[in-house]
């Protein structure tokens, strides 16, 4: 066979697998009432499949990734260390919010290495800890302006946790497509972003999240490596779920990677369902990539 023609043959074949891929997700979602936008991106090849992949849709605390980003984009100019201690007040440690920090540490009035506050913002989504990020660099126009450097497009962060907690509509205004997320999730992993140092720190705070244990990494295979953050609205008082998200780089067993996220818009599912939604799709795509 001639190369063109081996070359349009396995051309044609990839288009089908995908659009294969593509139809069994749509079957996922069919019936739900629910937005859903799905991206997954094979780290090899570069080759994508997307469902609603370009619509703009709020991250809830999967903009906590970014925010990391930004702070250890500090890190790596030396304005900030991941062992320099950051004192922590009472005042800082609002109630009403999911905060780890503040379940261990209720008074304030301690110290935490930079390090650590990372590990609880991102590992277990803590929402104080990510106020506290923001604070040091100097707000979410830092963490915009930081992305955007890096040519990350389709997104917006503008407001913090405290101002989200306020105001259901506020988290509206910090979105992303799924297909943007992937793009910073590839140039992340490949050291894009911010240094070798700094890229493997994170990962390995993003392999031991403790949160949506039942979203991406639900249904794989047991020990399969998943760098995740999550989010989560949770609902309002019309049964409304704002968001239900998750964006990871996941290692197959031949130990390619692939970056997978699933978004859950404006839904009027149980929490139970929109869960099993993001894991049902993950599982599907485990499936088809490693059998690729």
């Amino acid at each position: 066979m001639k190369k063109s023609s081996l070359f349009i043959f396995f051309l044609v074949s990839f288009l089908s697998n995908c659009q294969n891929l593509n139809k069994e997700i749509q079957k996922i979602v069919e019936g739900k009432k629910a937005t859903v936008a799905v991206s997954v991106l094979d780290f090899g090849n570069n080759q994508s499949v997307d469902l609603n992949g370009d619509q703009k849709l709020p991250m809830q605390s999967v903009f906590k990734f970014h925010i990391a980003l930004a702070v250890l984009d500090y890190v790596d100019e030396g304005k900030l260390k991941l062992e320099q201690k950051i004192f922590i007040k009472k005042s800082d440690l609002l109630e009403n919010t999911w905060s780890p920090i503040r379940n261990k540490y209720p008074d304030g009035n301690t110290e935490l290495p930079l390090s650590e506050i990372i590990r609880y913002t991102v590992a277990e989504s803590d929402n104080n800890g990510c106020d506290l990020l923001l604070r040091l660099i100097g707000g979410t126009e830092t963490v915009q302006n930081f992305m955007n450097s890096k040519g990350i497009k389709n997104f917006s962060i503008t407001a913090n946790e405290e101002e989200m907690h306020k105001d259901w509509k506020v988290q509206y205004r910090n979105f992303t497509t799924t297909n943007s997320m992937n793009e910073l999730l590839k140039k992340f992993s490949e050291g894009k972003i911010v240094s070798e140092k700094s890229t493997a720190f994170l990962i390995k705070t993003m392999l031991g999240t403790t949160t949506g244990t039942n979203k991406i990494a639900g249904q794989l295979p047991k020990n399969t490596p998943v760098a995740h953050k999550t989010g989560s609205s949770g609902k309002n008082k019309d049964g409304l779920t704002g968001a239900e998200n998750d964006a990871a780089i996941i290692t197959l067993p031949n130990s390619k990677k692939y970056a997978l996220t699933v978004f859950v818009s404006d839904s009027m599912e149980s929490e139970t369902e929109n869960c099993k939604i993001i894991s049902d799709i993950s599982r599907k795509v485990w499936e088809y990539l490693n059998q690729k």
